[in-house]
């Protein structure tokens, strides 16, 4: 017997209730990595590459250690620390494996790329420090392109990565791909590029590292999505044994995948916080963070598709290159981006012939890492613009054709070889059109038309694979693969419980939401839960939280311990009522009941009070302790969150402004923990999608040099810019977690761009201009306006 309750039906989950962070949260009294002070604190700057591409000839940095106040400065000779190094396990003309040094040696990748490491008892000092630094260099060609990347006789970004190519892979190439191109009643080709970006967390990265010789210690405290893995990857660079480096990440301010790879600097820090035996803390400014943290994004897409005379997709055919930057992220490495676009490409459609080449190049920008959403805006975008060009064509609405090819029937087995579990494909697509006709926007759009402006309609619909087990990254070669969580609950005297969970909070309100799911198991108030995370020493393994595995894989963990938990307290209480177990059940009420006899139950407080204060009236083979552990990892392929995202825009054809009239939202998540978080994290996804759509981009100089260094080059979204936004939830539970929800983290952003895209295409169908490109700047609209009236750009038919 697994005593539980029906979270479906229990007392928290499922209801909005206050969060649990808020109270510290929104008071100021968080704690942040800025916010630790510790006694005789040093304070670090990095020398920063001023050239993208180029051999170091020479650092000279005694007139750093001349500057009042530094401490001390290092080199990569001088701190003599092991490289980081994703790997693939894959062949050498499928992946080219390099390594990531802590500070640059010989040779420097980027603008922004570490060269050496100032400490001063000051942040001022440390800057001061940094400006004296000399450092000559060489230079040599900038890739900054697809092009460039791929030129006859390119400088190589590295010398282990012929042609500039870090990964190389064709997953899928069906026999009958030919054939149903040349039996296609119209066949259509986009190529779509999306603009590279920055994560822009809140909070920049951080760290404070202090070295504790009487425990031969080094406590880490950053903000990190991924604490077991930094420790993992710095006791390796320091090489030492793990258990002499402690990572803890207090609050976090937002980290959307950004942080969910292993950085550089913060073990360039701790290195020199245990040589000098002296705290030192390293807060990433704002540049440092638009020009030499991890971006994201940077893709193109080359996608064929063949329809038949009904408008059914037959075949689709792919080239994806993604621009990886000068260096794999530990530990997905820089097959992260190829691999999930081409595992996932076919999206929500039924596609029965695929063939797909994806390719990572070097370049000589920052590194890119994870960034919400990993792809799926990108491969989501390339075949929404394939369903509206096909529409067109075809003479087909572009909700008909759409309709025509979601997936309807579940399970199903796709062309890729992924199994999706039961969604709402097609009903969500139904209900966010009936949204936008029942609130008349295509009267408005038309009516529009005949007065001079330019509005438009335009749909997204798309799925998001979720809680990524250990089976789906092991399919991708991985030589580390995450996938599972540990969860361990605790109950103390008072009836209480500690739980902690291997997943990272930052932002998503777990300390609520995981309470939640425990609550309900064990019939508990939400105040009698506590959740713990983000602590090495006390968490025996997590992969941390990222690709909405938070509630799928940690809030199933969580409630299998406290499932666990529940069946030794009805062993322990049955005793004591001196009757079965069979006989006894959780009450719901903090305690346990018998079931033929409702009036005699036994509280947590008095069970616990014999676990511990009276143990020798414990069964005999039951150990003096109310602790439970468990794991989870999501079986096969994992989980399908879907949605259905409708946009209304209106484009200025004077000024090349778009402006978002309207924006609704239809989803599928399972079973809704805490609907107001579910929909702070669709609103919260889909304004960086907004932002990706028409804002946000990182662009280069032909020398390598980037574009923004401040928000004043780096275009932000404000409040005004974001429109109210609908969010309406379906719930097709989920089989395979053990609470019935699906991940719903990076929804929002996956629908966003390519929606945007769309109805941006449908406001200037009767001006001759069709983009395939984000972002959507205005000068991008009057360029291909102007393009239009000049002939330079074909109408579309």
């Amino acid at each position: 017997m697994t005593p539980r309750f029906d979270g479906r039906n229990g007392r928290w989950v499922g209801a909005s209730v206050p969060r649990r962070e808020d109270p510290r949260l929104l008071t100021g009294r968080g704690r942040f990595v800025d916010d630790i002070q510790l006694p005789g604190m040093l304070h670090a700057a990095f020398v920063r590459s001023t050239v993208a591409h180029g051999t170091i000839t020479g650092i000279d940095l005694s007139a750093t250690l001349a500057v009042e106040g530094v401490v001390a400065a290092y080199t990569a000779a001088e701190l003599e620390l092991g490289d980081i190094v994703a790997l693939l396990d894959r062949p050498p003309e499928e992946f080219s494996p390099t390594a990531m040094p802590i500070l640059a040696r010989e040779k420097v990748r980027f603008t922004g790329e570490p060269v050496a490491l100032v400490v001063a008892r000051d942040p001022y000092s440390a800057e001061d420090g940094v400006e004296a630094a000399v450092v000559d260099y060489a230079p040599l060609g900038a890739i900054v392109s697809e092009e460039t990347a791929f030129a006859e006789r390119a400088p190589l970004v590295h010398e282990e990565a012929p042609g500039n190519v870090l990964v190389d892979v064709s997953m899928f190439d069906t026999p009958g791909v030919d054939a149903a191109f040349e039996a296609a009643r119209a066949v259509v080709e986009v190529v779509t590029n999306s603009g590279r970006q920055n994560a822009l967390p809140l909070e920049t990265r951080g760290v404070v590292a202090s070295w504790d010789d009487r425990d031969d210690q080094l406590l880490v405290q950053m903000c990190t999505q991924v604490p077991h893995q930094v420790r993992t990857a710095m006791a390796r660079s320091l090489r030492v044994a793990e258990r002499t480096v402690r990572v803890t990440v207090p609050d976090m301010g937002g980290g959307f995948g950004q942080k969910c790879v292993v950085g550089r600097e913060e073990i360039a820090v701790a290195a020199a916080a245990r040589r000098l035996n002296r705290p030192v803390k390293w807060i990433e400014d704002r540049r440092e963070a638009l020009t030499a943290g991890f971006l994201a994004r940077e893709q193109r897409y080359r996608t064929r598709a063949a329809f038949d005379e009904d408008g059914r997709i037959t075949a689709l055919d792919v080239d994806v290159v993604c621009d990886m930057g000068a260096y794999s992220c530990y530990p997905f490495t820089a097959g992260i981006e190829p691999l999930m676009a081409s595992a996932e490409m076919p999206s929500v459609y039924q596609v029965p012939e695929y063939r797909v080449r994806a390719r990572a190049i070097a370049s000589n920008k920052a590194p890119t890492a994870p960034y919400r959403g990993v792809s799926r805006p990108q491969y989501v975008m390339a075949i929404e613009r394939v369903m509206e060009r096909a529409a067109r064509e075809l003479g087909l609405d572009p909700v008909e054709i759409r309709r025509r090819n979601v997936i309807t029937q579940f399970p199903y087995t796709g062309v890729n070889a992924i199994t999706y579990d039961p969604g709402t494909y097609r009903e969500s697509l139904e209900l966010a059109e009936a949204t936008i006709r029942d609130e008349g926007w295509y009267e408005i759009r038309d009516g529009a038309a005949t007065e001079g402006r330019n509005i438009g309609i335009g749909y997204c619909c798309f799925s998001e694979r979720t809680g990524y087990g250990s089976g789906a990254f092991a399919k991708r070669k991985m030589a580390v693969v995450p996938g599972f969580d540990i969860s361990e609950i605790r109950m103390d005297t008072t009836g209480s419980v500690v739980v902690t969970s291997g997943t990272m909070n930052h932002g998503q309100s777990h300390e609520t939401t995981l309470a939640q799911i425990v609550a309900d198991r064990l019939g508990l108030h939400l105040d009698q839960v506590k959740l713990r995370q983000g602590d090495t020493e006390r968490i025996a393994y997590g992969w941390g939280t990222f690709a909405s595995r938070s509630v799928t894989i940690g809030g199933s963990a969580v409630a299998l311990a406290a499932g666990k938990l529940g069946e030794l307290l009805c062993t322990i209480a049955a005793h004591l009522l001196e009757t079965s177990p069979d006989n006894v059940r959780l009450d719901g009420d903090g305690g346990v009941v018998q079931i033929d006899e409702p009036d005699r139950r036994a509280s947590f407080e008095e069970i616990a009070d014999v676990a511990y204060l009276r143990s020798h009236l414990l069964p005999k083979d039951v150990e003096p302790t109310l602790t439970a552990t468990a794991s989870f990892d999501v079986p096969g392929d994992g989980t399908f969150s879907n949605a259905t995202h409708a946009v209304v825009v209106e484009a200025d054809p004077g000024t090349g402004r778009i402006k978002i009239l309207r924006y609704a939202c239809v989803e599928d998540c399972g079973v809704v923990i805490h609907p107001q978080v579910v929909d702070g994290q669709c609103r919260g996804g889909i304004a960086q999608g907004i932002a990706g759509a028409l804002f946000e981009e990182i662009t280069y100089a032909g020398n390598g040099e980037p574009s923004a260094a401040s928000f004043i080059d780096y275009l932000v979204p404000t409040a005004t810019e974001i429109p109210d936004i609908s969010v309406t939830h379906l719930e097709t539970p989920c089989a395979f977690t053990e609470n019935g929800a699906k991940g719903a983290g990076e929804g929002g952003t996956i629908g966003a761009p390519a929606a945007v895209l769309n109805a941006v295409n449908d406001a200037l169908r009767h001006t001759g201009v069709e983009l395939d490109a984000t972002p959507v700047h205005p000068q991008t609209v009057l360029a291909a306006l102007d393009a239009v009236r000049h002939g330079e750009m074909s109408i579309p038919t």
